[in-house]
């Protein structure tokens, strides 16, 4: 982490929000640059940058792991191929530092807001402001953290900017100080970050120009998935899962953002990731990508989804796809006839420029064929991190562990008003869990939800090795245990400071 800590000693700022109205500076040093507000909301501006990759890390680390993909390769060693198989070297893994390194830097930028914001915040005279970028910067810092809990477990609590020196000396903190902090954090951005978007900034709206900031429901809506993450099974390791029962908390503030009708379930699945229907009713959280700026801040989610030999049998321009990772068997046995998620969200199969006809299926979602970028990994499409969709199926799960309501009214009508968008027949009764997260899983593939999904479930241990058993047709994947729930702390962060670190068990 110590390199992490050295990477904003000079404070130069991009982002992937061209909405925020960035303008990048460089040669200014952190102690000298937050003189005024503009640098306040540029300094603030600049920990969106890290979100940049996050889309591509959910598919890369929940995806790829999960039973979605069956993802072994067809020439040469890919770096995703580990991941699927459950490989014990990971710790080398180029994943792996890219999660580690790029939330600390994202942590390292809220902090630093954070601390000017309390030594000179008098310097922002709108104080509407100042409590909003107090309260950006903090949900900023507990999505990074709630990301690398998720990913790692135990991980080194720092809530305030830190010399190299000091930073060499501070190890992993439990899973349980990191929530505290997480929730102390969304909490904050709940109570003071604007409501909606609007024409004008007040403390309850966005200005127009602000489109794409989180919004107080957006906060809540993370919280609710960190109380229900903290209730999963501990499974003997230190990793999200704490074992508590707090599912009437999260849906509680499930229930606020249903009730506070700024959101609504689209009729149209496909509308909901149409690139000319972006901020739709259902998005509660999105990240923000535009195509066509320089320094690029388009997505580059949606050009990883699909192979190279695709974008060429379609006269497009590659985008680094490289070669495919293939959808599960398991995954497309699990739709029915005549579900649209399955057209919309899976490519199955197709002819190359070779005449060679790939029957292997890939996940398209999110990829508009007319809308291939000429520069690649340079997508005009936001990444929904929530919708709607997410916040009525999360109640339905929390029902199920004894949140108050009715399993057959509340339950049963939510996956049912799901199924019939889906084009199937809305005849589900006395949904069990088990049902409720196979539904998830057609829902969500390709969103990054299904591993954490599995974990928070406690379907895991059950699930995964069945997969396995059934999948692995060429003997690739190693045999799983709850020690593969989380991933290995990176070998880059443990050769920093020696001893500092002991490695997560199972991993070399």
């Amino acid at each position: 982490m110590r390199n992490i800590l050295l990477l904003l000693t000079i404070f130069i700022i991009s982002s992937c929000k061209t909405d925020l109205d960035l303008q990048p500076i460089s040669s200014v040093t952190t102690d000298n640059f937050f003189a005024n507000s503009n640098d306040f909301v540029q300094g603030t501006n600049a920990i969106y940058n890290d979100l940049l990759k996050y889309p591509d890390r959910c598919y890369n680390l929940s995806e790829t792991r999960s039973d979605n993909l069956y993802a072994v390769s067809d020439g040469g060693v890919r770096d995703w191929e580990g991941v699927n198989d459950f490989y014990n070297d990971l710790s080398t893994n180029a994943y792996m530092s890219e999660a580690w390194v790029t939330n600390y830097n994202g942590i390292f930028r809220a902090n630093l807001v954070l601390q000017n914001l309390a030594e000179r915040g008098s310097l922002v005279t709108d104080t509407v402001l100042r409590t909003r970028l107090q309260a950006e910067a903090r949900f900023l810092r507990a999505f990074f953290y709630f990301d690398l809990v998720r990913l790692f477990g135990k991980v080194p609590l720092v809530d305030k900017t830190v010399l190299a020196a000091a930073a060499a000396n501070i190890g992993r903190s439990p899973v349980s100080d990191i929530y505290s902090l997480i929730i102390s954090d969304l909490k904050y951005a709940a109570d003071h970050l604007p409501a909606t978007n609007g024409t004008t900034s007040t403390a309850d709206t966005y200005a127009a120009a602000d489109r794409g900031r989180p919004t107080k429901y957006a906060a809540k809506g993370i919280l609710a998935l960190v109380y229900m993450t903290r209730s999963a099974p501990t499974y003997s390791i230190d990793g999200p899962g704490l074992g508590l029962n707090e599912w009437q908390q999260a849906a509680d503030l499930l229930n606020e953002i249903i009730n506070s009708n700024n959101y609504a379930f689209l009729s149209s699945f496909t509308d909901i990731f149409s690139y000319t229907n972006e901020y739709n009713k259902e998005v509660v959280y999105n990240i923000d990508y535009t195509s066509g700026a320089s320094p690029s801040v388009g997505a580059s989610y949606p050009g990883i989804l699909v192979p190279d030999t695709y974008f060429s049998a379609i006269s497009k321009n590659t985008q680094g796809g490289l070669t495919i990772r293939p959808v599960s068997t398991n995954l497309l046995n699990s739709f029915e006839t005549g579900d649209v998620r399955k057209a919309f969200t899976i490519q199955t199969g197709y002819t190359n420029t070779n005449g060679q006809v790939e029957t292997r299926s890939f996940l398209k979602k999110y990829v508009d064929i007319t809308k291939v970028p000429t520069v690649t990994q340079d997508w005009a499409i936001n990444f929904i991190v929530l919708r709607y969709t997410d916040v009525l199926m999360l109640k339905a799960e929390c029902v199920l562990h004894g949140a108050a309501g009715s399993q057959t009214a509340d339950v049963d009508a939510i996956v049912n008003k799901v199924r019939t968008r889906a084009g199937l027949t809305a005849n589900k009764v006395n949904v069990t869990l088990a049902e409720l997260m196979e539904e998830r899983r057609k829902e969500f593939a390709a969103e990054g939800s299904r591993w954490h999904d599995l974990i928070r479930s406690g379907l895991i241990t059950s699930i995964i090795p069945a997969w396995i058993a059934t999948e692995d047709v060429q003997n690739k994947i190693q045999p799983f245990t709850t020690n593969y729930i989380i991933y290995p702390v990176p070998k880059s962060q443990l050769d920093i400071a020696p001893g500092l670190y002991t490695q997560n068990n199972g991993y070399n």
